[in-house]
């Protein structure tokens, strides 16, 4: 990762603490999110904006300091979760509940 230019988002698929704790400290990036994707951006309070080459900054005063400060949104999910019934595919009692929900 550090070999290319700095990311909008990293996105990393593991559990390890170890490797979690790596990927924070060593790499730079807009967002880090681990075990799923995109769900950054629609966290409203979460900063979101890229780092070098992609992002954007302001400077002088409280603003360069923001600027040239990295608050990176971090996005970790547990292997075990419920959230596990959002994301297709899904089982027959999931697809049973949305038809309820959503479609009658």
């Amino acid at each position: 990762v550090n070999a290319h230019p700095r990311p909008l988002a990293l996105y990393y698929f593991g559990y390890t603490r170890q490797h979690r704790d790596y990927i924070l400290d060593q790499t730079h990036s807009g967002g880090v999110l681990f075990n799923d994707t995109l769900i950054h951006a629609a966290q409203d309070d979460l900063p979101f904006g890229g780092v070098g080459a992609s992002g954007m900054g302001r400077y002088h005063g409280r603003e360069g300091f923001i600027t040239f400060s990295n608050p990176r949104g971090v996005v970790f999910k547990p292997q075990f979760n419920s959230s596990k019934m959002i994301y297709p595919p899904y089982n027959r009692p999931i697809h049973r509940l949305i038809y309820k929900l959503f479609l009658r």
